[in-house]
């Protein structure tokens, strides 16, 4: 089942329930996904990957709003931002632990032969590609600072 069919599904289960915050949040992905499927040069079908670069883009924009929110003390707004969060989660796979995230990305330090820091870019570029969507950006990049900075 596609990203589209889970969408609609729990909008109308969200409907049923009378839950706002839900409702809003799919309504906002659901948007997303009908600007790519109707830009111009676009076929129509969006790849998994495409769904969850997506799904995560909304999620760290609602992080960044979070954090922004809690910093000038908005609790209210920044508890909606969280509930959203929770939402989009849902429909991501499954993080990454930090324990496995250090075995991956060492996994791949071995796999390349990477010795130093300078060898950061082509680590980075390799782990960022295998671990897309079970991991953070930002948590991959520390783990092959910290990895790279120990050989």
């Amino acid at each position: 089942m596609g990203l589209q069919s889970e969408i609609m599904l729990a909008m109308k289960e969200a409907m049923k329930l009378k839950d706002k915050v839900t409702l809003e949040t799919l309504r906002a992905v659901k948007a997303e996904l009908l600007k790519i499927q109707t830009a111009s040069g676009a076929s129509g079908e969006i790849s998994r990957a495409d769904e969850i670069k997506l799904l995560q883009k909304m999620q760290k924009q609602r992080k960044d709003a979070f954090t922004i929110y809690e910093e000038q003390g908005r609790k209210d707004l920044a508890s909606e931002e969280l509930a959203q969060i929770k939402v989009l989660a849902k429909f991501l796979p499954k993080q990454m632990t930090s324990s496995e995230l250090e075995i991956a990305v060492a996994a791949v330090i071995e796999k390349l032969g990477a010795s130093s820091p300078s060898d950061m870019g082509k680590v980075m570029g390799v782990a960022s590609k295998e671990l897309s969507g079970k991991a953070d950006g930002r948590a991959i990049a520390a783990t092959v600072k910290m990895l790279l900075a120990k050989k």
